[in-house]
């Protein structure tokens, strides 16, 4: 599948856990144009950890397109940051500390901690919201709370935010458990968008195009092409229009997870 649009990775070098060098980033730009992605969101973490404000993301961002250029990369790499919720988020925002996906657009990609959804979330997404933002929460499949009470996911979605599931979550690269999970976030129409989450080319590697072909022989070639469509919808500022989330129903997730 060709033309395809990743919101999420972590591809320049030596802001965060992903590339830390100029090479360690061609390489990852080798393999995404290998599997057909030509847009990428550039997501370096903005969490307690990692504090990168625009301007650094902005340098290297133009580093990079420069490198691919060299290389005859056909790939566009946008700045943007994977911002780990937080209740001063729009006072941040507000201040220019947060870019929004490609630094263009409405929408902004929210990370929630592995272990919880902090209660403020869904007073947090209504201000976002009335802020002309648009959450897109970034791997809700690895969130354990999520697992254990998908509902909240559902009431997330159902209140206007989106969701990007992993690839590497879909080829079952992050374990059965966070795979079959998946398979049921699909299901009940709680995904909206596929990306890499890529790191690097070995361990954290991009999973892209694989990801889709499983997607299509899972839920039919228009869903996996509906989801690169909502990508690039994103990337371009467009609005994207999910169809009707369902819940999960708990007896499942008890066999699944218990």
């Amino acid at each position: 599948m060709n033309g395809l649009v990743d919101l999420h990775c972590h591809l320049l070098p030596g802001l965060d856990d992903g590339a830390k060098t100029e090479a360690d980033t061609v390489d990852i730009l080798r393999a995404f144009v290998a599997e057909g992605v030509s847009m990428v969101n550039a997501t370096p973490h903005y969490n307690s950890t990692y504090h990168n404000l625009p301007d650094i993301i902005f340098q290297k961002v133009t580093q990079i397109n420069q490198a691919a250029a060299r290389q005859h990369l056909p790939i566009e790499v946008f700045p943007s940051q994977e911002v780990r919720i937080f209740g001063d988020l729009l006072d941040k925002y507000q201040a220019g500390e947060l870019l929004t996906v490609a630094n263009r657009t409405n929408y902004m990609m929210i990370e929630f901690a592995t272990q919880d959804v902090p209660h403020y979330a869904y007073h947090l997404f209504y201000q976002m919201r009335l802020e002309g933002l648009m959450p897109v929460i970034v791997h809700p499949e690895r969130n354990q709370d999520f697992q254990k009470n998908p509902d909240k996911l559902f009431e997330l979605v159902e209140q206007g935010g989106l969701t990007q599931v992993t690839a590497a979550s879909v080829t079952g690269h992050f374990g059965k458990k966070v795979e079959k999970f998946t398979d049921q976030l699909f299901e009940a129409r709680l995904v909206h968008t596929i990306a890499s989450d890529a790191h690097n080319i070995t361990n954290r590697a991009s999973m892209m195009g694989r990801a889709f072909t499983e997607i299509g022989d899972f839920m039919g070639q228009s869903f996996a092409k509906q989801l690169n469509a909502n990508a690039e919808a994103i990337i371009n500022n467009q609005a994207v229009y999910p169809d009707s989330p369902r819940r999960i129903k708990q007896k499942k997730l008890f066999g699944l997870f218990g």
